[in-house]
């Protein structure tokens, strides 16, 4: 058993309250103590501590795409052919070393967890790798080699549209058929026991219908996500082809439960809301890749009254910084509604914090607790963000930035944010310079 360290943080919050002087003992990458009595030989900490933060929706890959899709108009479609463009170009030494270098840049930002929407699987002609999930090895060994927990969320993705034969680099992405795919996800190796391999239909376009029970049985009892309703165009062909919206599709399926993520959910309807809340599916909400995209504002408090949880992502990591993608959930609430206070700070720190982590199935992390993983995120409460703004929940949620975070404790191991961040720079500089050639 290794020794503990211990720890008097001058704030933390916990269980929905920020506390002062807070002594927490780490043994075996846990919270072995937790107390409000000053501890005289503990380490102080100054600062904000709040739980690590859960990226729930990460494709890593889009992080070459950052400051360089922002030059004239479009809209998503428009888009997407710039990102097949990055996607064409990658092997698995180049997505290990972006996976890697995104990672650390999210490591630094407080995501002590990620969620790795992964469907770029094959060569790009299509043809399988000798290893046939070497591609997927490479961002798991990335995480490892980084120090942030990875959920890998493996793909079907099969179709260019619904009816529709995958096209140019979308081959790269299909295994055929979702048993093959299914197949081929059971020779995953997690590599280590921080590690989950999780699973992802696409969208309704991608997988057709027939073939999302695959998918479903194949991924019981791991997390299951799925893009949902981010288009209007998605619903307009679910509806012409089906008869029924993507969150109806899904539902007749069997792919909406407790362990499954409804990504985006941005453009529903009543019954699709309540579908979604009465499974207990999550609502995975990217804010800031919604609105680069110009996707429109989704129905978050409502998913969230009838019964759908609130999870966050940083999805094509037009920013990575999870205080940013807090507050937007409000904020966008405020634009739509034109009132205020929807959201309160504690509920965005618990979605960004503990629903994530568990949504991801790390169950065992979100909270200052004990028994809980020592995931712990200090904010510098005398930068000119946060200075004066009273240093409570909502510092972290409405002032904070990524900026802002000294240091990030992931599974009892502590990094300084400041290092990580100088080589996260140094590292995407070099690997995204490469890939544009």
């Amino acid at each position: 058993m290794s020794r503990a360290t211990r720890l008097r943080l001058e704030r933390a919050f916990i269980d929905g309250v920020v506390r002062d002087d807070v002594t927490v003992e780490i043994a075996d990458g846990r919270f072995s103590a937790v107390g409000v009595d000053p501890a005289a030989d503990a380490e102080r900490v100054e600062g904000l501590a709040v739980p690590g933060f859960a990226n729930c929706h990460s494709h890593v890959f889009h992080r070459a795409l950052r400051g360089r899709t922002q030059t004239g108009g479009g809209t998503f479609w428009t888009w997407r052919e710039q990102m097949y463009a990055v996607a064409q170009r990658l092997d698995p030494d180049t997505l290990h070393a972006l996976a890697t270098a995104t990672f650390r840049e999210m490591l630094a930002a407080g995501y002590t967890s990620v969620g790795e929407f992964h469907y770029l699987h094959h060569a790009p002609s299509g043809a399988r790798y000798t290893e046939a999930n070497v591609m997927g090895t490479a961002l798991l060994t990335a995480a490892a080699e980084v120090g942030i927990r990875i959920t890998l969320l493996d793909t079907c993705y099969l179709a260019a549209g619904i009816g529709r034969d995958p096209e140019g680099v979308q081959r790269r992405f299909s295994d055929g058929d979702a048993q093959t795919w299914a197949e081929r996800v059971a020779e995953l190796d997690a590599l280590d026991g921080r590690a989950r391999i999780g699973a992802a239909i696409h969208s309704v376009r991608a997988v057709p219908r027939e073939q999302l029970s695959i998918v479903v049985a194949a991924a019981r009892n791991r997390p299951l996500h799925v893009h949902l309703s981010e288009q209007v165009a998605e619903n307009e062909q679910c509806l012409a082809a089906h008869g029924m919206t993507p969150t109806a599709l899904l539902h007749d399926a069997g792919a909406l439960t407790p362990l499954t993520s409804a990504v985006h959910a941005t453009h529903l309807t009543e019954t699709d809301i309540a579908l979604l809340g009465s499974s207990g599916t999550h609502a995975c909400f990217c804010p800031t890749t919604e609105r680069d995209l110009g996707d429109g504002v989704g129905p978050s408090r409502a998913l969230h009254a009838a019964g759908s949880s609130l999870t966050l992502g940083s999805d094509s990591h037009a920013v990575i910084d999870p205080f940013e993608e807090m507050r937007a959930v409000e904020l966008d609430e405020r634009l739509v509604s034109m009132t205020r206070g929807h959201w309160s700070a504690t509920e965005l720190l618990d979605a960004g914090g503990r629903i994530g982590q568990a949504s991801l199935g790390y169950a065992d992390a979100g909270r200052i607790a004990v028994g809980q993983r020592a995931d712990l995120v200090v904010l510098d409460l005398g930068s000119p963000r946060t200075a004066g703004t009273g240093a409570g929940a909502e510092t972290a949620v409405f002032a904070a930035s990524a900026a802002d975070v000294r240091e990030v404790w992931a599974d009892g191991v502590r990094h300084d944010a400041g290092v990580l961040r100088e080589q996260a720079g140094l590292e995407l500089a070099r690997v995204i310079g490469g890939l544009w050639g």
